[in-house]
C-alpha cells in the first residue's frame, strides 16, 4: 500500500472524520464534525519530470511540540499555507517513522476535538 493511501486510511478511521476538496482537486481536507484537522496533497514544488510524487501532510500541533518536531525531523517543516505556529507539514518521504506520523495525526485530531463543545467532545470520545 502506498504511503498516501495508508495515511488517508488512518485519517478516515478517526471517528466522525470526512474528507473533501474545498481548495481544489488534489488537496484532501480532513475534518472532524466540520473542523479541519489535516490536509494531504502531492508536493507542490516537485519537478514535472519526476515520476515519483512526495505527499505533504499538514497537521495541527501544539506550538512548543511543533518546534521540537521540526528540530528532530528534517521532513517536518512549518505548515505549508497554514498558521506556522499551530501547524506542521510532514513531507512523507519515508524518513519519519509510521508510528510517529500516526501519533502526530492522533494529536492533531485531539487538539481539534478539545476545542469543540463538551457534548460533541463526549460523543466523539465514546468512539476512541
Amino acid at each position: 500500500m502506498s504511503i498516501d493511501r495508508a495515511v488517508h486510511d488512518y485519517l478516515m478511521a478517526k471517528p466522525f472524520s470526512d474528507v473533501s476538496q474545498p481548495f481544489g482537486e488534489g488537496v484532501d481536507v480532513y475534518k472532524v464534525k466540520g473542523k479541519m484537522f489535516a490536509t494531504l496533497s502531492p508536493e507542490k514544488m516537485r519537478s514535472t519530470q519526476s515520476q515519483n510524487t512526495t505527499w505533504w501532510l499538514n497537521l495541527k500541533c501544539d506550538p512548543h511540540e511543533a518546534l521540537m518536531l521540526r528540530d528532530i525531523f528534517d521532513a517536518v517543516i512549518p505548515g505549508y499555507h497554514m498558521n506556522k505556529q499551530h501547524w506542521n507539514t510532514i513531507i512523507l518521504d519515508g524518513t519519519v517513522p509510521k508510528g510517529e506520523i500516526e501519533r502526530m495525526i492522533d494529536n492533531s485530531y485531539l487538539l481539534v476535538v478539545k476545542k469543540m463543545r463538551k457534548s460533541e467532545q463526549d460523543a466523539i470520545m465514546l468512539h476512541l
